[in-house]
């Protein structure tokens, strides 16, 4: 990866900006309360996170629904029409959300701080995430990150989502560089495979939500520990250049 020749900065938002573990877990469990299921544990919502929001609740509908507690209760929700029972179940997490977004989530350490030094040092911003963008925008503006980015795309402003590369194009074009003069920053798989894919060069973070593996196992051209440490390399890279 030559960081000498990076122009623009993608940034993805769940795990990599904002722990929006809280929210997740608040909303899905109200969700599942009004369907008659248990409470979901926070170890699988950070298994099935990070895909969009119709992946991470119909997989944890799945799981819910196939719980030995659940089957022998003879719940009603057992016997619903699985394409009725997603329908349902995403448009009360869509509800719920819309109220717990950013209210229990916190602010990495560092992102700000990184953020600012990337802006500071000429590296135009877009946020990219799988997030509905409407929750996308909202979330940024709550936490006051949202003046960092010009562009804003979230898992629905585009045919396809990561990992697959298409939203890294477009997010390219939108900043007006090319797709090996632009760093993905992101904490999981899917923005390593998204960029790999996309021709980009990629950097995760070292916390975050990867499905519960380890992130070095993900594509990736530098792990960080801290969105300060990208903007510390690329402006070493930059006067070295």
């Amino acid at each position: 990866m030559r960081l000498s020749a990076i122009s623009a900065v993608i940034v993805d938002l769940d795990g990599t900006m904002v722990d929006t573990m809280g929210d997740f877990e608040v909303a899905l469990n109200h969700t599942l309360s009004d369907l008659g299921l248990p409470p979901v544990e926070r170890a699988l919502i950070e298994r099935t996170v990070g895909k969009g929001s119709e992946h991470l609740v119909r997989s944890v509908l799945t799981h819910q629904l196939a719980l030995p507690e659940v089957v022998s209760s003879g719940c009603v929700a057992l016997t619903w029409p699985q394409a009725q029972m997603v329908e349902l179940a995403l448009e009360r997490y869509q509800h719920h959300y819309s109220f717990t977004n950013g209210q229990y989530a916190d602010v990495y350490p560092g992102v700000a701080e990184g953020l600012q030094a990337l802006r500071a040092s000429g590296f135009p911003l877009a946020c990219l995430t799988n997030k509905p963008l409407s929750f996308a925008r909202a979330l940024l503006e709550i936490k006051g990150l949202n003046d960092h980015f010009a562009p804003v795309f979230g898992g629905d402003s585009f045919d396809r989502k990561k990992p697959d590369p298409l939203p890294l194009l477009k997010t390219c074009e939108a900043l007006g560089t090319a797709p090996a003069q632009t760093l993905m920053v992101g904490d999981s798989q899917n923005d390593g495979l998204a960029a790999r894919a996309a021709g980009c060069p990629v950097a995760l973070v070292t916390y975050g939500y990867n499905h519960g593996d380890p992130i070095a196992q993900a594509p990736h051209d530098l792990l960080v520990d801290s969105l300060v440490d990208i903007a510390v390399v690329l402006q070493g890279h930059a006067k070295a250049a």
